[in-house]
């Protein structure tokens, strides 16, 4: 990949992952609710409905962030933020199959074991797509 092309690169997965975080965040305050609250852990002190919706406030702020932010230093610090969210959110997944709770069609273990794959490369892509040069 030549130096030109990794910012477009870096610019279209940050605005990517900005567009999947305000559907999802949209997602967590209407059709998907429901849908969600199998993502929140059982021994959470908390009404699973409120976590689903202020997760879902979050979402959406952050998805509208990663839409507006595109000056370093501030694109590199968003970056870990959502990185930071989805390593919060994560004990979450793990309750999910630990748990053994469907949702989104995680129906079975293997299913709820292959997404938690999926929260790392999460982190990835939100470190990645905002730093400010190739490493």
């Amino acid at each position: 990949m030549s130096r030109s092309t990794t910012p477009v690169l870096r610019a279209l997965g940050q605005a990517a992952l900005g567009a999947l975080l305000l559907t999802t965040g949209t997602g967590h305050l209407t059709t998907k609710r429901r849908e969600f609250r199998a993502q929140v852990p059982s021994w959470l002190p908390a009404d699973p409905d409120k976590v689903v919706v202020a997760s879902g406030f979050v979402e959406i702020a952050l998805g509208s962030a990663l839409l507006a932010t595109w000056r370093q230093p501030a694109r590199r610090l968003l970056g870990t933020a959502v990185a930071g969210f989805f390593v919060g959110v994560f004990p979450g997944n793990i309750a999910q199959y630990v748990e053994r709770r469907d949702g989104f069609g995680l129906d079975t273990d293997r299913k709820r074991a292959l997404r938690l794959l999926g929260q790392p490369a999460l982190v990835a892509w939100a470190l990645a797509a905002t730093r400010d040069r190739p490493r």
